[in-house]
């Protein structure tokens, strides 16, 4: 039998009927229940039938998952008469489509254990996480503080925390790797910054806290450990949370302004009694709980067929307003590239590291900034759902944070967009799609380089709303562009071929509105060398800027060229 259990046997825990009730329905079947369900439950273990369960009482209030053993088999009647004799609350088994033979049933009737059966379709892995989640749940460990978090929210749980505890809050795993941190009103000390931009403590620290002793007091301690400020190094509060003997991670409370009190350590208890079912949600479903989210957010955008689902899944509420963020993040070496391809959709070259990394510490950054906040990434692009703000906060808040975060990782430009607050999930994907023309007119105006990038990072759509209409028409004419000819064709044509400059001297051009002076220093070029430019144009092409049907062609397929290499 696996050991790992929550400890000794307790004398009370919450029942069997509530752990199945939490682990939800068609997970396990009740097949006989001698004592009923309302019987404690302290731990559910993976058991071995081949391994002895030890004498009365040893396996009192746990439930035996019996993986490997199938109800029909023989060696089913001896592993119940075993888990009755050990005190089990229950042990499972595999059921076929016979269902639990007649014998069995009536050797478990004799007993006090339960006999359950595994649902269709579910595999012991999940078995076993839910159970473990539900009874976690069902431990009464919460506080009134923190009810009304959806489970596993881990971003809602730090900012509940940080109001509690009057700091900063970061949660982390045992490996200190950072799962969630509160919003930031305030610039945080050095080593907040650090542990956040890079996901987890750094290493140095982690040695330094490991070497101190400062880790073997915090996971041996019941209680609040406390470290005093260090030069920049705010002061700290870490509490371990536990679920029975096992180490589940953190909460780590930074001073935020004001000294962390004893009314704080005790706050940071009541907090680490409250994550236990959080952090045991997070390790058994986390992975799971994170790509369904993804593929929720990801029909929602799409505006597929089962939006209400997916809005379920989300748990979005029906009676908010939702707007749609989207982030684009660009290593600094790629952003000549991305501006190249500002008239299509998101640059399709290979993602890097630093590039995701950006991205991870965004989706972290929405979720603590506002509640209700949920994330997908596609590629080099974070989707962001934005709840609207229940306060007088400014709309452009949230794209503001993400991209003042961003600047925050070296090498990283990061281009956001907001879409129109859409009043039902089917207005998302118009939200979406604006929000992305958003993000291609940010890249336009990148083309100065990377300091223009910087300042023209972010925007809401109704600022950008004459642009994003003329890259929608520009992707209309495109197709019909392409399999075209004429002047303008073949002035690009020779420019590539040739290397020349006749299309950026005649958009230069364009651009200035005819101002040839302002044209040229554009171009750093003299004025005569401008004109003699767009006087062989005309001459070897055809392309007449005199002429407004020849202006305004000119200018469609100079812009369609620039952004279709």
């Amino acid at each position: 039998m696996n050991t790992s259990t929550s400890g000794s046997p307790a004398a009370a825990g919450p029942t069997l009927s509530q752990v199945l009730r939490q682990a939800g329905s068609g997970v396990l079947d009740v097949a006989v229940a001698p004592r009923g369900t309302d019987v404690p439950v302290t731990d559910v273990v993976l058991h071995d039938p081949g391994d002895a369960l030890g004498g009365p009482g040893e396996a009192s209030g746990l439930i035996l998952l019996a993986v490997g053993l199938e109800a029909t088999s023989p060696e089913a009647e001896e592993a119940v008469r075993a888990a009755d004799r050990a005190g089990a609350a229950a042990v499972v088994m595999r059921c076929g489509a016979q269902g639990v033979r007649p014998a069995l049933a009536e050797v478990a009737a004799r007993g006090r254990t339960a006999l359950l059966t595994r649902g269709a379709g579910i595999g012991w892995t999940d078995v076993l996480g839910r159970l473990r989640t539900a009874l976690a749940q069902s431990t009464g460990t919460g506080s009134q503080a923190v009810d009304g978090l959806r489970l596993g929210d881990l971003s809602g749980l730090a900012n509940t925390v940080a109001d509690l505890v009057g700091g900063a809050i970061t949660i982390e795993d045992p490996q200190s790797r950072v799962l969630a941190y509160s919003r930031m009103d305030r610039e945080p000390d050095p080593m907040r910054r650090l542990t956040i931009l890079g996901q987890q403590v750094p290493r140095w620290r982690v040695e330094e806290l490991r070497e101190s002793g400062f880790f073997r007091a915090l996971w041996s301690a019941e209680g609040v450990v406390r470290r005093p400020a260090e030069g920049p190094y705010a002061e700290r509060l870490a509490v371990a949370v536990r679920h029975g003997g096992e180490v589940l991670g953190s909460i780590w409370a930074a001073a935020d302004g004001a000294a962390l009190s004893e009314e704080s350590e005790a706050a940071l208890r009541t907090a680490a009694r409250a994550a236990v079912p959080h952090l045991v949600h997070h390790r058994e479903w986390g992975r799971e709980a994170a790509r369904r989210q993804e593929e929720a957010v990801r029909t929602l955008l799409a505006g597929e067929a089962d939006v209400e689902q997916a809005a379920q899944i989300l748990g979005l509420a029906p009676d908010r307003s939702y707007a749609v963020v989207v982030a684009e993040a660009h290593d600094t070496g790629t952003l000549d590239a991305a501006v190249r391809g500002a008239g299509g959709g998101a640059p399709a070259s290979p993602v890097d590291t630093a590039e995701q990394r950006v991205l991870d510490v965004l989706a972290l950054q929405a979720a603590a900034h506002r509640p209700g906040c949920v994330t997908a990434r596609s590629g080099r692009r974070l989707f962001v759902l934005v709840p609207a703000a229940e306060d007088a906060e400014d709309p452009a808040e949230p794209v503001r944070r993400l991209v003042a975060t961003a600047r925050s990782v070296p090498r990283t430009v990061v281009f956001a967009g907001m879409g129109p607050a859409a009043g039902d999930p089917t207005g998302l994907p118009a939200s979406r799609e604006a929000a992305e023309l958003v993000v291609r007119v940010l890249r336009q105006r990148a083309s100065a380089g990377p300091a223009a990038a910087r300042e023209s990072a972010w925007a809401l759509h109704g600022e950008v709303v004459s642009q994003a209409a003329l890259l929608r028409v520009m992707d209309h004419l495109e197709p019909l562009w392409r399999v075209l000819a004429g002047p303008v064709h073949d002035m690009v044509a020779h420019d590539r071929a040739h290397g020349s400059q006749y299309g950026a001297s005649a958009a230069a051009y364009l651009h200035a509105f005819g101002d040839t002076a302002k044209a040229a220093a554009r171009l750093n070029v003299h004025p005569n060398t401008l004109r003699y430019r767009l006087r062989r144009a005309r001459e070897l092409f055809g392309v007449d800027l005199g002429d407004p049907d020849g202006r305004l062609l000119a200018d469609l397929g100079l812009r369609l060229a620039r952004h279709k290499p």
